[in-house]
């Protein structure tokens, strides 16, 4: 499965929908905005931003990586309030005091510096500006499964740059200089398959991590009846 699709797939999921509303919601988007988002990938969420801040605003998506942006262009290009850039998150193509809200889905778990990047938010944001920040804790991770513990650690260890980045979204906001306004958590409890492959790749990632040694053949047998992960949400203000 390529990336997009993986992508494609979460977001369709019962709990992408639900988390990404939530997400929305938080950012309170308006007509005429500037509004960014950080790691647009292949455009998933940029229609809803469109929508929010109407033709009177502007989004801009920000990927460094040149097939997302060319996949967000296509997907995109009936959106005339719609820029699509490619760029790195840690030293933005935009200038300072430009942008009224921003966003952050699952990025910055890859990003080698995310505080560096949340503090290019904070020099690219205007006065009272929002930034709205989800991240996974990867050591949260709950599987029922005798492979559980290693497939863990093979997630935390090969796999994702920033295992504990959700717990840290309020730390590294403040030291960029922003007031946190809210702090929550979104936790489904997936009962069944489909959807645990929809959002973590199950089946792909305990055959790469029997490969690496972190699990027993044995082990992968049975499959998981319950998963869950920690979704942290952060939102904070630009002073």
């Amino acid at each position: 499965m390529t990336t997009i699709a993986y992508l494609d797939q979460l977001a369709a999921s019962a709990p992408g929908r639900a988390y990404k509303r939530d997400l929305l919601t938080m950012m309170e988007l308006r007509p005429g905005q500037t509004v960014l988002d950080i790691g647009c990938g292949p455009g998933t969420d940029l229609a809803d931003l469109s929508d929010g801040v109407a033709s009177s605003g502007t989004v801009i998506g920000l990927d460094h990586d040149p097939v997302m942006v060319d996949q967000a262009r296509v997907r995109l290009a009936g959106r005339t309030n719609v820029e699509i850039l490619v760029g790195d998150a840690h030293a933005m193509p935009l200038a300072d005091d430009s942008v009224d809200r921003a966003r952050t889905d699952r990025m910055l778990r890859h990003v080698p510096d995310p505080g560096r990047v949340v503090a290019e938010f904070r020099r690219v944001a205007r006065p009272g500006a929002v930034i709205a920040m989800a991240e996974p804790d990867w050591h949260g991770l709950l599987i029922d499964s005798p492979a559980g513990q290693g497939l863990v650690r093979y997630i935390t260890t090969e796999v994702i740059r920033n295992p504990a980045i959700g717990r840290s979204l309020v730390r590294l906001a403040e030291q960029a200089g922003l007031t946190v306004r809210t702090a929550a958590v979104f936790c489904p409890v997936i009962r069944d398959l489909e959807t645990a492959e929809q959002l973590f790749g199950l089946r792909r990632t305990l055959s790469r991590a029997v490969d690496a040694g972190y699990l027993d053949p044995a082990d992968v047998g049975s499959a998981p009846f319950v998963v869950s992960c920690t979704l942290f949400m952060v939102v904070a203000d630009a002073p």
